[in-house]
Formats: structure tokens, sequence, C-alpha cells
């Protein structure tokens, strides 16, 4: 049951970890901890129909692990290196929102991105994040009016 519904969903597994490691191998290594751990533990998996929210749940919790051993010290991909090395610009005038995101704290981050980015319910985003469902409406309003005024400071910036 855990193996087959890691099979069916390796990407949307992978780009969970990924939304929190951002960089490939990283969120490869992050998603295998992860699946040795619920192989290590799928006996406590005790309601077969919940093993999305189970899984999620060890994916962001191995993924904050992994984050806090590395104390934010990531190293630059190739292709961000290459950019830099290159003296190329960044000439898009739209807003980044993956900085954006990072910017987040993390207990808005995960909302947003279990939310909108994996499209669990809200229901689905409690059971993951090991939250009462009104803690995480509170936390996506919040993160969103968050978002809400980054996009106003920028869309001032713009008009100037």
């Amino acid at each position: 049951m855990v193996m087959q519904f890691i099979s069916l969903n390796k990407d949307s597994i992978y780009r969970l970890a990924y939304s929190y490691v951002r960089n490939k191998d990283d969120a490869l290594d992050v998603v295998q901890d992860a699946i040795y751990k619920a192989m290590k533990t799928k006996a406590s998996l005790k309601d077969p129909s919940a093993v999305k929210s189970w899984f999620y749940r060890i994916v962001v919790h191995t993924s904050l692990d992994f984050l806090r051993k590395r104390k934010k010290v990531q190293p630059m991909e190739d292709e961000k290196l290459q950019t830099f090395m290159d003296g190329a610009e960044d000439v898009y005038s739209d807003i980044d929102i993956e900085k954006t995101l990072e910017e987040l704290p993390e207990k808005y981050r995960s909302v947003i991105v279990l939310r909108f980015f994996e499209d669990l319910k809200i229901e689905e985003v409690a059971d993951v994040l090991n939250e009462n469902v009104n803690t995480i409406k509170t936390r996506l309003y919040q993160a969103l009016h968050v978002l809400k005024g980054e996009m106003k400071d920028y869309i001032s910036k713009e008009e100037r």
C-alpha cells in the first residue's frame, strides 16, 4: 500500500521535498530518507486511506530536519552559478515567487506550498502539519495577507 502510493506520487513527493530544500540532490536525499522512515514505521499507519497525509507529514518533517542540520548553508546549483559567472542579469520585471516564498516564515510557507502547490485540502494540510484545521485556515489567511503586501510593495516600486 505505502510503496504503491509512493510509486504513483513520486513527482509530487519530490516537488514537496524540493520546495523545502531547494536543491535537486538534497531533495532526492530527503525523499529517500522519508521512504526509509515510512518503511520502518508503516505499522503506525492505522488508516490506509490516510496514506497521503501520513507520508507527506514524513516528507515535511524529514525536510525540516535536513534544513535544521544544514543551518541554511546550501551550495549553489550549477545553473545559478553559471548565470553569475557569465555576468548575466535577470531582466524580467516579474515577481520572483520562489524568492518571495523563501522569505515567508516557515509556518506560512508550509501551508502555502501544501495547499496551492501540492493541491491538498485544508483538512489534509492540517493533518500533514499536525495542526488544528482552524490554525491552518488562520495561517493561510495570514500568509496570503503577507504575500498581498509583498505584491503591493512590488507594484509600487514598478510604477516609480
